[in-house]
Order: C-alpha cells, then structure tokens, then sequence
C-alpha cells in the first residue's frame, strides 16, 4: 500500500503523527520500523532502560509499552474499521494504561518479545486488507478516520516516540 491519508480522512489530532510517515510501502515501513525499534532498544541493560529524562516522565521501558499498548489499541480500531463496524471508535487515557500496565517493571527482553509479537500481529492484519477496507472509515475523536490513517497513525506515533528516546534518553 503506497496511498497515504489525505485531509477528510482523519481528526486533525492526529495529523502531526501522520505528517512523520515518509513514503514507501506501508507494509515495509513497518517491517523496516521494528528492525529499527528493536536495534535501538536490543542493546539496553535493565538498568538503562530505567532512565528517565525529567522527574514525572515515562522510562525507557515505559516508553516501550506505551508503543506496544498504543499498536494494540490502533489495530483493534483499524479491525472495526475495516470490518465496517459503524459504532464510533472510543479514546484510550495513555496514562492510566501506562500506571496499570506491567511494562515498568517487566525485563527488556520480554517487552521487546511482546514488541516484535504485537508488530507481527499488525502485519498479519494489514497483510490481507481487501483495497476497499483500506478506504473505509469510522468516527473517532468527532471526525472521520479511515482505516489507512489508522495504519499511518502508528508508524507516525512510532516515529515521534523513538525520536524523544533518541533526543532525551539515549542522546543518538
């Protein structure tokens, strides 16, 4: 899939997210993405991935869930979406997920497994998108949202996120 999003097809807050995705094929941004991802964090000691750039922010680690829990929940959203379901899509509180999820205290290597299990679940759906789903929407945030913004949306959210970890955290 090469189409991107265009003005209509998504809440305008969103459009900072999907602004970062560069052209190429959707599928393999997403492949090369979690190359990406999982060589950037791979390498962390437990320790490191502790590391928090100021007093109240996300670790490392944290950081890391959000981007599993967020892919979840923007696939789940893209299912209905591609399956037509007409209810409107519900918002998700990023930080109540992140005071409730496991991701703070779990070892690197078993978030970067759920990671790579999420990211092959993803794939495994966009896969085998009829065209026509692709190009259908739902309601979300009081607009429209199609089911390819959706799929820009998280390689967009992904991006913004391993920019934060390269600029704060890790200093690369």
């Amino acid at each position: 899939m090469l189409a991107r999003p265009t003005a209509g097809d998504f809440p305008p807050a969103i459009e900072k997210y999907l602004r970062l995705v560069p052209e190429g094929d959707l599928l393999d941004l997403y492949r090369r993405q979690r190359n990406e991802t999982m060589a950037l964090l791979r390498g962390l000691t437990d320790e490191q991935a502790d590391c928090r750039y100021a007093e109240g922010k996300w670790s490392i680690r944290q950081v890391a869930g959000h981007l599993i829990d967020n892919e979840r929940i923007w696939m789940y959203r893209l299912l209905r979406i591609a399956r037509n379901d007409p209810q409107a899509l519900p918002g998700y509180d990023e930080k109540i997920f992140a005071a409730h999820a496991p991701h703070a205290s779990m070892p690197m290597e078993a978030i970067l497994a759920e990671y790579d299990a999420v990211r092959e679940a993803s794939l495994a759906l966009l896969r085998h998108l009829p065209d026509e789903a692709w190009r259908r929407s739902g309601e979300f945030a009081g607009g429209r949202l199609t089911a390819l913004a959706a799929a820009c949306f998280v390689i967009g959210h992904e991006i913004h996120h391993l920019n934060i970890l390269r600029e704060r955290y890790l200093n690369r």
